[in-house]
């Protein structure tokens, strides 16, 4: 007995000493990791989102991520270094998920992606799915896990800003016509409802809510032989509309319109992580965007960077992102006629919508920021204001904005001149340095201009404007003969029968008949087929 006791007790006492250690170690560990988020001296937190490999792989692995994620690394710079690229793309997911708060690392993937590596191939297909997969690895991985991270949304928004929004890259016709094309796939045409969807069910409770047991829509289902919703769901994903089987069964238009727009909204949100009620609070600020093209895209991005800052003022960058996109969907910012055969061209015209509100914006940011470059960027989006304006026939708010700069910039002689000798010579400076967007919008408003005048008669004026839109169509093809693939424009004639066509379909119909009259006159239109004809 003595022998068990003197066996046991130093167990025993060993084995309470162990246990009293582990509940104060325990303690403490529980007090030093409260201090450590607390004081924010870690970024080890749980990762919201996670799928169930990040998951898996922040235990299992633990520290030792970093070390797997640095030999993801050193493959990556290999496989660029020899040109081998399409593995990154399966190592860029890799390494987000390895070390998903990370977001600078993220950044820098999606970038190289969309930059460095997309413009190493030739073909604009090929350039197109480097940057989507740039934008992708942002936009649906590493903002998945860091929805706070305003970085993220500002390098997101720079890509569509500036690779795709801009003029820069070689491919940027193909990829402004691809995201035209994809979005309007989505939206189901040209444009969504987008107040409609905003107030659509966002998950399949709040659909049951809306439709009780005994709706229609349930029968209809079950006799078009689709089990469920997310099988209908399914359908309407794979074709881009509801399946006819249902929509016969279902029948009433009104129930048919809310079934789709609910499984369009869950589109939406899930590929393109556009959220309706975001789109229209931004149509609502700034006026009515057209979201097939990516400056909107840019906007809706940089909006959410400044919506997750920290910092009391909001970031600069975000900002200035905001004003020039704003900038730039005015000049053409709404998407007149896209390329869906061959990507190469598309017809853009000025968004008079927001003149005032990108204005304000600008005036705004200058008062936040006290940046003297919002200042400048204001007096030149002013004058390209007044030249588009008087360009389009708005005469008054030309005039008005005219005024504005007068009374700015008291001493500046460019701004005394009256509204038609400032216009003259913006014109010409325009057509010798300006922009495949600024030239753009300038054929397209005296090519407006000359078929308004012309379907009220006055075949002088309309003859007048259309010389000198073709005068500086011409113009600027000779400055950019070089450049002719990356900023080359439609031939004349492509463009002028888009604007007539235009013209013939939104006009009222006296005036529409009217300038059917007069082109016919002209020789301008087949009279059978209301072609236009071939120029001698």
């Amino acid at each position: 007995m003595s022998f068990i006791r003197k066996i046991f007790m130093p167990v025993a006492v060993f084995l309470l000493i162990t246990v009293i250690f582990a509940v104060v170690t325990n303690y403490v560990q529980r007090r030093i990791n409260a201090i450590k988020v607390s004081e924010k001296l870690t970024d080890t937190d749980p990762v919201d989102n996670a799928p169930p490999i990040v998951a898996f792989t922040t235990v299992a692995l633990g520290s030792f991520r970093g070390i797997v994620a640095d030999l993801l690394w050193l493959r990556t710079i290999a496989l660029q270094d020899k040109g081998q690229y399409f593995e990154m793309v399966q190592l860029a997911s890799w390494i987000t998920k390895l070390q998903p708060r990370f977001t600078g690392a993220t950044a820098y993937l999606a970038w190289n992606m969309a930059y460095n590596i997309s413009v190493t191939f030739s073909s604009p297909e090929d350039r197109w799915r480097w940057v989507r997969r740039g934008i992708e690895l942002i936009r649906d991985e590493a903002l998945n896990y860091n929805p706070a991270d305003p970085v993220l949304y500002k390098e997101l928004g720079w890509i569509y800003q500036h690779k795709v929004g801009n003029i820069m890259d070689d491919a940027n016709l193909y990829y402004k016509n691809q995201m035209a094309i994809e979005l309007m796939e989505a939206f189901g045409g040209l444009e969504p409802e987008w107040e409609y969807l905003m107030a659509m069910p966002d998950n399949e409770e709040q659909f049951k809510k809306h439709f009780n047991e005994k709706a229609p829509v349930w029968k209809a289902l079950k006799d078009s032989e689709i089990n469920s919703l997310d099988a209908l769901e399914k359908e309407f994903r794979s074709n881009g509309r509801l399946p006819v089987k249902f929509t016969e069964k279902l029948k009433d238009p009104a129930e048919i319109k809310f079934v789709e727009s609910y499984l369009r909204k869950r589109l939406l949100k899930a590929k393109f992580k556009l959220d309706p009620a975001k789109v229209v609070q931004i149509n609502n600020k700034y006026g009515k965007l057209d979201w097939r093209l990516p400056e909107a895209h840019a906007i809706y991005w940089a909006t959410l960077g400044i919506e997750h800052q920290t910092t009391p003022e909001p970031d600069v960058s975000c900002e200035r992102m905001i004003s020039q996109s704003l900038a730039d969907a005015f000049k053409a910012g709404r998407l007149l006629v896209f390329d869906k055969n061959n990507f190469k061209s598309l017809m853009l015209a000025p968004n008079f919508n927001i003149l005032d509100a990108v204005k304000k914006e600008f005036e705004d940011v200058y008062e936040r920021q006290k940046s003297k470059s919002f200042v400048a960027a204001r007096e030149n989006f002013m004058v390209d204001a007044i030249v588009n304006l008087y360009t389009f026939g708005k005469y008054k708010k030309a005039e008005e904005y005219l005024l504005v700069l007068r009374k700015d910039f008291p001493g500046n002689p460019r701004y005394l001149k009256n509204i038609d000798e400032f216009v003259l010579k913006e014109w010409i400076e325009d057509a010798k340095d300006g922009s495949m967007k600024q030239v753009m919008g300038l054929i397209d408003g005296m090519l407006y201009q000359s078929m308004n005048f012309l379907a009220f008669g006055d075949a002088d004026i309309a003859a007048g404007f259309e010389k000198r839109a073709h005068a500086i169509y011409l113009y600027y093809e000779q400055s950019q003969s070089g450049s002719l693939k990356r900023v080359g424009l439609k031939p004349y004639m492509e463009i002028k029968m888009s604007i007539i066509q235009n013209c013939l379909t939104n006009f009222p119909k006296p005036v529409s008949d009217s300038l059917r009259a007069s082109l016919e006159e002209q020789k301008v239109l087949n009279r059978e087929d209301n072609t236009i004809l071939k120029e001698k």
